[in-house]
């Protein structure tokens, strides 16, 4: 297996999620490796020292460390639904910054020690905005898919799971139904099958299956 790129992955996470989306829709083939948070095998700490994932190791030696340069790389190789024409750099920046950041402190608040109504309330703000853009179109660039919405839906769900039946009462009906339509694809249950932590020796998991 040498000549395929390895994927350090973790299924819950919202950052490997839409990685795998990219690599999945673009039919970049790779060893899949599913890690354990809190027991980080070797192999990937010393291909990526700051211990996250998505970690995508190409079979020249370069490590792609960041979800979005994942999604940049397997799309540079093969784009079939044109996601990179829907990169929206101010609608992914805001997801990947203020969302994120009072995702954590709504969800993980005692971690924080912040009040998580507070960030529950500014996170629903940047929901609003995203619900009114869906009007007269399905998804926030059109009515395809693009890379904006595989690039903000998995923490969207995220954010809509921690409270689901306060979130599907929300005045939000156009973002609730993209959340729906997204989360019952195709691409995404085939990017969430589960797979055994993977531990040195073990037969390679090839992704897509």
């Amino acid at each position: 297996m040498g000549d395929l790129p390895i994927l350090y992955s973790f299924r819950r996470c919202p950052y490997a999620m839409r990685a795998r989306m990219a690599l999945w829709i673009s039919g970049t083939r790779c060893e899949l490796r599913e890690v354990k948070l809190a027991d980080k095998p070797a192999e990937m700490l010393e291909a990526s020292p700051k211990g996250t994932v998505p970690v995508l190791v190409l079979p020249d030696g370069q490590t792609l460390e960041e979800s979005l340069d994942v999604m940049r790389h397997a799309l540079g190789r093969s784009d079939p639904e044109g996601w990179l024409a829907g990169e929206v750099e101010e609608l992914i920046s805001r997801n990947d910054g203020p969302f994120k950041h009072h995702l954590d402190r709504y969800k993980y608040y005692t971690r924080h020690d912040t009040d998580p109504m507070e960030h529950r309330a500014a996170a629903l703000a940047i929901l609003s905005e995203l619900d009114a853009r869906l009007e007269g179109q399905a998804n926030l660039c059109g009515d395809t898919r693009s890379m904006a919405d595989i690039a903000l839906f998995p923490f969207i769900r995220q954010f809509a799971n921690h409270d689901r039946a306060w979130f599907d009462a929300l005045p939000l009906p156009r973002l609730q139904a993209w959340l729906k339509r997204h989360l019952q694809s195709e691409l995404f249950a085939s990017i969430m099958m589960k797979h055994p932590v993977w531990q040195t020796g073990d037969e390679a998991v090839l992704f897509p299956a």
